[in-house]
C-alpha cells in the first residue's frame, strides 16, 4: 500500500494498493482513496486470508477489506472519527488491532484526546476501544509518528513506545483490555521512532533510533519465556543518511522507522536508509546481524 503526497501543499493526495501474484515481478494497482489529506496507510492480512487496509485523512481512521486476495474491496468504514492511523497488526483467530494516535493528515492535525487502541475479534466487522499504557506528550519535541503494535501466535498483543530516553514494552493477554509493562531499553538521550514486529517463531523483533553519539539505530530480538522476556540488543548501527543543518552535516532518519525481519537461519535482517546528498548516494543498506545473549 502506498500514498501520494503533494510537496507543495504538504498533504496526501491518494491511497493505492498493489497486488503481485508472481513474486513481485508484476503488479496490479487500484486506488482506494483520492480525498485530500490522506496519510499513513497500512495493509495487513488476517488469519482467515482477508486483506485489510487502513488510513487517515484528518477526519478519521478508515478501514476497508477484501476477501479475494485484494482483487475487490468492500465498503470503506470510518472506525474512528478523528486521529491518526499510527500502526496496524493482525493476530490469530481474526484479530486485528489499530493504534490510533492524535497526529493525523501528515502532521497537519492534532487531536490530543485520540490516543487509544481499536481491537477487532471478527476480522474487522466490529471494533472495541481500549486505553494504552504509559504516558505520552504529543505537543512536545519528541519525534513521535508510529506507535507500533504486534500480535504473537498465542494471542498476546504487544505495544512498544518511547518516553524520553526509555523504551517500554507492554503485553496484553486479553485483547488490549489490560496490560503488563516492563522497561525495554534505555539510552543516554532520546529514544524515538520505534518499530515492532513478529519473528515468525513466537518472538518479536524491534528497532529504534537514539540521539546518543549523534544519532544511531538499534535492533533487537525478543524471546518470550515463562519467566519473562529475553532481549538481545544489537550494537549501534552507523547508518549513512545525512542532512545539512546550521551545525553542519548530521545524521537524519530519512523516514520514521527501520524494519527488522528474522531470517531462516536465525540471523536478523535490518534495512536502513542510505541518503547522502554530498556524493549523490541514495537507497538502502542491508544489515545481517547474528543475535547473541551478549
Amino acid at each position: 500500500v502506498t500514498m501520494g503526497f503533494d510537496r507543495t501543499t504538504r498533504e496526501g493526495t491518494h491511497v493505492a494498493l498493489g497486488v503481485s501474484r508472481d513474486g513481485a515481478k508484476t503488479w496490479t494497482w487500484q486506488q482506494l482513496a483520492s480525498n485530500p489529506r490522506v496519510d499513513r496507510p497500512w495493509v495487513t492480512v488476517a488469519s482467515d486470508g482477508s486483506v485489510h487496509v487502513i488510513w487517515n485523512d484528518g477526519a478519521g481512521v478508515h478501514h476497508t477489506s477484501s476477501n479475494d486476495s485484494g482483487t475487490r474491496f468492500g465498503e470503506i468504514v470510518r472506525v474512528a472519527d478523528r486521529g491518526g492511523s499510527s500502526h496496524f497488526a493482525a493476530g490469530p483467530n481474526g484479530r486485528l488491532a489499530i493504534r490510533v494516535t492524535p497526529i493525523s493528515a501528515s502532521g497537519n492535525q492534532l487531536d490530543e484526546d485520540y490516543d487509544f487502541l481499536l481491537v477487532s475479534k471478527d476480522a474487522g466487522r466490529s471494533w472495541q476501544r481500549h486505553e494504552v499504557p504509559g504516558e505520552r506528550l504529543w505537543a512536545q519535541q519528541l519525534p513521535r509518528w508510529v506507535e507500533p503494535i504486534a500480535w504473537t501466535g498465542d494471542g498476546s498483543l504487544f505495544y512498544l513506545w518511547s518516553e524520553g530516553a526509555q523504551l517500554y514494552l507492554a503485553r496484553s493477554t486479553n485483547d488490549g483490555a489490560s496490560w503488563t509493562t516492563q522497561a525495554f531499553a534505555e539510552d543516554e538521550a532520546m529514544c524515538f521512532f520505534p518499530w515492532l514486529g513478529t519473528d515468525g517463531q513466537g518472538g518479536l523483533v524491534a528497532s529504534w533510533f537514539a540521539f546518543s553519539d549523534g544519532m544511531s539505530v538499534h535492533a533487537a530480538q525478543v524471546r518470550l519465556q515463562d519467566d519473562g522476556l529475553v532481549i538481545m540488543r544489537s550494537p549501534p548501527l552507523p547508518f549513512e543518511s545525512w542532512t545539512e543543518s546550521e551545525d553542519g552535516w548530521t545524521r537524519d532518519t530519512a523516514g520514521e522507522y527501520v524494519p527488522v525481519a528474522r531470517l531462516s537461519d536465525g540471523d536478523l535482517a535490518v534495512v536502513t536508509p542510505l541518503q547522502d546528498p554530498r556524493d549523490d548516494r541514495m537507497g538502502f543498506s542491508f544489515w545481517r546481524l547474528a543475535p547473541s545473549n551478549d
